[in-house]
């Protein structure tokens, strides 16, 4: 069958759309990384060396192969190279702490694991390579160099028919010091992102990394269609641009504190962007005033997404088509069912404020290894349907848009990932001197969001601002470091003893306060 009239069924197989291309457009550019570039011919033989070496080393249907590294060329083959051995890839974030990588690394059940000289450094010591085999995706010396691994030229892996329902990938929620979610999202799940916008003859600048939902949801359909996904290891406003200029771009997904960067650049005007055809974000609150700004000025129109990695209800916000909705994330997509429910489970009226919840055939199957977390996240309708929670707040206006009013689980979204407050909390109270802990997020031009602690200590303890801070941020992850620190009498709590957390939002200067640093 042709690419085409497979996009066209009812459900395809990523490895088995690749293949396709290659046969249609073998010298077509799939994958962009600097100055090389692999055409869909050379893709579909590559990864059809790497699911056969997957194969070879016992990995296939219902196994997993975890991948940590920078963005590359090897990275995003050897995503497609596992799916098409039949397995699920297991994407671990390289910004974590060493502690959770070896918890998520255990969890995913892998096998295999490629890595980069830079993950291999920060996992020095702590024994993740015992039962594993490791494999450096950046040919270093690390691990077994991954182009003495790959199956011979021209070899072919086993047939492999995938279901539905097989897991797709496995993306964990929480890279971080306390107990990392692992969220698998079936082959379905992906699809049914493949239909949502088309992507071909596409030239999408792929800015955030692979690992992350925010990214999958743009380059692989970019694939999917037959486009050509340019990658960058690592975000440069300035290069963005050059790049989109450079490769004539004409799609990219972009989260907020990104687009910020950019317009905010005094070269932005000296570059020609007229080849886009559509922006899209999500992932991260956007302000209303910076869609305007990249309405105006940057050419081509502008989607917001607003949705959960473990999907459920999604909404999309065509901004270009409803720039009086730019305070809004959007209606809710086709096929996608979003309700608002009280604190007792039950469903609001319209114009009223709830929990959002949604479903549609883009659902994650839940979380791995947790059946109980995964119940937890679940609700279900008077016919028993089921829904995925958000943990959002939110109410639709008279149009059906949705505007989201606060965040219910307090999680912090820096540079466009996530942050838990309660890992940062859980470190802090580690240290001998301090009682207790509450971390929240506060505005940041730079990071759209940077986490802030409140920290009371023992009677009779001491240790200054500085010396906590830096204690606590040599043990968190990279994402996660705190930007100040204030020592604080107590905590505010309300009359159950629960942390007001409002009131130390509501109470934070602009400048930071005495004992902050």
């Amino acid at each position: 069958m042709t690419a085409e009239e497979l996009l066209a069924g009812d459900f395809a197989a990523l490895p088995d759309l690749i293949r396709a291309h290659a046969r249609e457009r073998a010298d077509h550019p799939a994958l962009i990384e600097g100055d090389e570039t692999l055409s869909y011919g050379g893709l579909a033989a590559l990864m059809d060396r790497i699911a056969f070496a997957v194969q070879r080393d016992g990995v296939g249907a219902g196994g997993a192969v975890a991948i940590c590294a920078r963005t590359s060329i090897p990275y995003a083959a050897a995503f497609l190279g596992i799916l098409a051995a039949g397995a699920a890839v297991a994407l671990l974030a390289p910004s974590s702490t060493p502690a959770s990588l070896v918890m998520m690394l255990k969890d995913s059940g892998a096998k295999l694991f490629l890595l980069d000289r830079e993950t291999a450094e920060a996992l020095k010591g702590t024994g993740y390579e015992k039962g594993i085999a490791r494999i450096a995706l950046d040919d270093s010396d690390v691990a077994t160099p991954f182009s003495r691994w790959l199956g011979p030229d021209g070899a072919t892996p086993a047939n492999v028919v995938v279901a539905p329902d097989q897991p797709f990938n496995i993306i964990y929620s929480s890279g971080t010091t306390g107990a990392p979610k692992g969220i698998v999202q079936p082959h379905r799940m992906r699809w049914r992102h493949f239909q949502r916008v088309s992507y071909r003859g596409a030239v999408t600048i792929v800015s955030t990394p692979l690992y992350s939902n925010t990214t999958l949801v743009v380059f692989l359909p970019t694939l999917a269609h037959g486009g050509t996904a340019v990658l960058m290891p690592k975000f440069d406003a300035g290069q963005f641009l050059r790049l989109s200029e450079e490769r004539r771009a004409t799609h990219a997904m972009l989260v907020p504190v990104q687009y910020r960067r950019i317009m905010e650049r005094e070269d932005f005007a000296c570059h020609d962007l007229s080849s886009y055809v559509l922006k899209l974000s999500t992932s991260a609150p956007f302000p209303a005033a910076l869609k305007a700004d990249v309405l105006k000025r940057w050419p081509g129109g502008l989607v917001e997404f607003y949705g959960m990695t473990e999907g459920g209800g999604a909404t999309s916000l065509v901004a270009h088509q409803f720039p009086h909705k730019l305070h809004t994330v959007g209606q809710p997509m086709a096929g996608h069912d979003i309700r608002l429910i009280d604190e007792e489970g039950h469903e609001v009226e319209r114009g009223k404020v709830g929990e959002v919840v949604g479903r549609s055939e883009a659902m994650m199957t839940g979380y791995h290894n947790l059946p109980e977390t995964t119940r937890e996240a679940e609700w279900r309708d008077a016919e028993g349907r089921r829904f995925i929670r958000t943990g959002d707040i939110g109410r639709f206006d008279e149009d059906g848009f949705l505007i989201l009013l606060d965040r219910s689980k307090d999680v912090i979204i820096s540079g466009g990932f996530n942050i838990y407050p309660s890992d940062i909390e859980a470190e802090l109270v580690r240290h001998e001197a301090v009682l207790e802990a509450a971390v929240i997020g506060v505005a940041s031009e730079r990071w759209g969001e940077t986490p802030v602690a409140f920290v009371a200590l023992r009677q009779g303890a001491a240790v200054d601002g500085p010396a906590l801070k830096d204690w606590v941020n040599a043990r968190l992850g990279k994402t996660q470091r705190l930007s100040a620190l204030s020592i604080i009498d107590r905590l505010p709590r309300s009359a159950i003893g629960k942390v007001l957390k409002r009131e130390l939002r509501d109470g934070y200067p602009q400048t930071p306060p005495a004992g902050s640093v």
